[in-house]
């Protein structure tokens, strides 16, 4: 799988939230998270920490886990857009 830096993803990040409307940043900061997803990585996560997970499973919380950091990085950048403080 191929990676960004993260000179590439802050350039490709403040490209895809300058757009944002200062409604749509707030929204998008504030979104709950979704409790199944959660079920998911938590029952992952686990089996990671036991060293259990399968290869599927492995790439699958992989895939999560670098979805979860662009995620982050987009809900600082909203956050950061709006003015709010980051704590």
């Amino acid at each position: 799988m191929a990676t960004l830096d993260s000179t590439s993803l802050r350039r490709y990040l403040e490209q895809f939230t300058e757009t944002f409307t200062p409604e749509l940043a707030d929204h998008f900061a504030n979104l709950p998270p979704n409790a199944e997803f959660q079920a998911i990585l938590d029952d992952l996560g686990h089996k990671a920490n036991e060293g259990t997970l399968t290869q599927e499973e492995r790439q699958e919380y992989e895939t999560y886990v670098e979805a979860m950091d662009v995620i982050t990085l987009l809900r600082l950048k909203a956050n950061h857009q709006n003015g709010h403080s980051v704590s």
